[in-house]
C-alpha cells in the first residue's frame, strides 16, 4: 500500500517486497517528479566540471547515472548521488584537470572506506551533537539559496526573474499535487523557454561511441596532488553533510527504514573507489538532494532511478552537452525552493536556547568563513560540549 497525503510509509525488503506496506521501488507520476528535484544542484556542478576541467560530458552522465541507479536499488529511498561539492569548487576555480580530479576521488573513497570500516562513523555521530547537524543542514540551505538568488536566476536578467518566479509558483501551487507533481510543469516550462525565450544553447551532439565509460589507472603523482588539493578540504564536509546530516535526513523523513550509517559510508565510499576508474566525478549522498527529491514527490527509490535511466540515455546518445543549455534560472527556482526544504529542518534546534545558538553558529561559519563546513562542525560541536556553567548561562530553566 503506498503512503498517503505525501507522507512516508513503512520501509522495504532488499526483494523489492514491503517493510510494512510501502515498496522499495514505485515507479509513478510522484516519483517521475521527484526524480529531478536535484537538477538545480547537479546540472551547474556537472556542466562547470565538463567545461573547465576536461572531462568528457557523455562519460561523465553514463557513470553518474549508473551510481544514481544503483543507490536507489540499494537503498529503496530516494538516496540521490550528487557532485562532491568542495570538489566542484575548488577544481572549477583552479581548472583543475580530470586526472587529478580521479585522484582526488581516490583518495577520497580510501579515506571513507577506513573511517567507516574502523567503526569513527560512529564515533563521530556519538561526539556530534544533533544541534550542530541541523547547523549543517541549514547552512547548506541558505547557502543553496543564495546561490539561486545571486547567479542562476539574474542569469538572464528580467526575464529570468519572471520565469524563476513563475516556477516558484508552480512548485508551490502543486507542492501536496499527486496528479501533478511540481517539477513536471516546472521541467516542460524551462524546455519550452530554452527552444523559444532563449534560443541559443550552447552545446552540441557528441559521439555516442566516445560516451562509454573506459576503464583507466589513476597514476600515483594524480592521486597525491588530489588528496592534497581535493581531499583534505572535502572531507569534513562530507563528514557533516554527506553522512550524518544525509543520516539525519533519512531518520527525519523515514524514522521506519532505519538506515544505518555505516550503510551510508560504505555506499559512499564504494561510488568513489569506482568512479575514477569509469572517467567519472567524485560524488556523495546529501540530505539536499534527498530533500530536493522529497519535496517534489519521490518516497522511493523509484525517481532516483527514474533520474540515472534519464543521464545514462542522455550520455549513451553523446548528448551530455545538453544540460548546459537548460535555463539556469529554472534551476534556480529548483534549488531555491530545496534550500527552503533544506533549512526548516533546523526549527527543532528552537527549543533550546543553547541549541538554537549553536544551529545558527554553525550555519553562520558555514557560510561567512573558508572551508566553514569542517570549522562549523568543530566549533559547534565544541561549544555544545562547553562546561556545564556555559550551558546553564544559555539555559537558566533547563
Amino acid at each position: 500500500m503506498s503512503a498517503r497525503g505525501g507522507q512516508p510509509g513503512p520501509a522495504a525488503t532488499g526483494d523489492g517486497a514491503a517493510f510494512g506496506g510501502l515498496p522499495r521501488i514505485q515507479l509513478n507520476l510522484r516519483e517521475l517528479s521527484g526524480a529531478f528535484g536535484d537538477l538545480g544542484t547537479d546540472v551547474p556542478l556537472i556542466a562547470g566540471l565538463v567545461m573547465t576541467c576536461g572531462l568528457e560530458p557523455g562519460r561523465v552522465l553514463i557513470v553518474f547515472g549508473l551510481m544514481q541507479m544503483a543507490s536507489g536499488w540499494r537503498y529503496g529511498l530516494p538516496m540521490p548521488v550528487q557532485p562532491l561539492k568542495a570538489v566542484a569548487a575548488i577544481a572549477i576555480a583552479g581548472a583543475i584537470q580530470a586526472p587529478v580530479i580521479h585522484g582526488g576521488g581516490l583518495a577520497i573513497g580510501v579515506i571513507m572506506l577506513v573511517l567507516t570500516a574502523a567503526g569513527l562513523l560512529d564515533g563521530v555521530r556519538r561526539v556530534v551533537p544533533r544541534p550542530v547537524i541541523r547547523g549543517i543542514q541549514l547552512g547548506l540551505g541558505l547557502q543553496l539559496s543564495w546561490l539561486a538568488l545571486s547567479r542562476y536566476i539574474p542569469a538572464r536578467g528580467s526575464a529570468g526573474w519572471g520565469l524563476a518566479a513563475a516556477c516558484l509558483l508552480l512548485i508551490w501551487l502543486l507542492r501536496s499535487s499527486r496528479r501533478c507533481p511540481p517539477a513536471l510543469p516546472v521541467l516542460a516550462l524551462g524546455a519550452a523557454a530554452a527552444v523559444f525565450l532563449f534560443p541559443d544553447p550552447v552545446w552540441h551532439p557528441g559521439s555516442a561511441l566516445a560516451s562509454w565509460p573506459r576503464a583507466s589507472m589513476p597514476q600515483g603523482s594524480d592521486v597525491l596532488a588530489g588528496l592534497v588539493l581535493l581531499a583534505l578540504p572535502q572531507v569534513p564536509l562530507s563528514l557533516g553533510n554527506s553522512i550524518l546530516a544525509t543520516h539525519q535526513m533519512a531518520t527525519d523523513l523515514f524514522p521506519e527504514r532505519r538506515v544505518q550509517l555505516r550503510q551510508i559510508g560504505y555506499s559512499y565510499s564504494v561510488l568513489n573507489l569506482v568512479a575514477p576508474f569509469c572517467g567519472g566525478v567524485p560524488v556523495c549522498h546529501g540530505s539536499g538532494g534527498m530533500a530536493g527529491h522529497y519535496l517534489f514527490g519521490a518516497r522511493t527509490g523509484g525517481s532516483v532511478l527514474i533520474y540515472g535511466a534519464v543521464l545514462v540515455a542522455l550520455g549513451v546518445a553523446g548528448m551530455g552537452g545538453l544540460l548546459q543549455a537548460f535555463p539556469l534560472p529554472v534551476l534556480g527556482a529548483m534549488l531555491l525552493a530545496e534550500g527552503a526544504a533544506l533549512a526548516r529542518f533546523a526549527a527543532d534546534a528552537t527549543a533550546r536556547r543553547l541549541d538554537l545558538l549553536v544551529c545558527l553558529l554553525v550555519a553562520a561559519l558555514a557560510l561567512a568563513v573558508p572551508y566553514g563546513f569542517a570549522v562549523g562542525l568543530a566549533v559547534g560541536t565544541a561549544v555544545a560540549w562547553a562546561p556545564a556553567g556555559w550551558r546553564h548561562f544559555f539555559n537558566p530553566v533547563a
